[in-house]
């Protein structure tokens, strides 16, 4: 199962996972944040992944998706929480950090996006 939890401030979209994002949950994602960035143009996203307990690639694929529409208009896609291992080797493994900001905390978040 996947719980979505979405909280819109100062321009940015936090995004606060918790559960699995795999092919069976990748349709919630879909439905409740995709659905919000391209209906609202949403520029900046940061996805908290602290409490996510597994990805697979169907996942992967959606987090690259997010990263697509933000830079489509003239964003960026930020993640943080990675403090479970297997998560953080996965998405290194398949070079996500090439196209995602990693960052410590979602506080972080506005300094960053104010020297976008």
């Amino acid at each position: 199962m996947l719980k979505t939890n979405l909280e819109f401030r100062r321009g940015v979209l936090f995004v606060r996972l918790e559960g699995e994002l795999t092919k069976k949950t990748v349709f919630l994602l879909k439905e409740n944040v995709i659905a919000n960035i391209k209906k609202a143009g949403i520029r900046y996203v940061v996805v908290n992944l602290k409490k996510l307990t597994q990805i697979d690639f169907k996942g992967m694929n959606c987090l690259l998706y997010m990263y697509e529409l933000c830079r489509d208009n003239q964003g960026k896609i930020l993640i943080c929480g990675l403090e479970k291992v297997e998560i953080y080797e996965k998405l290194q493994k398949n070079k996500l950090f090439n196209y995602l900001i990693q960052i410590n905390n979602e506080i972080n978040a506005f300094d960053l996006v104010n020297t976008l």
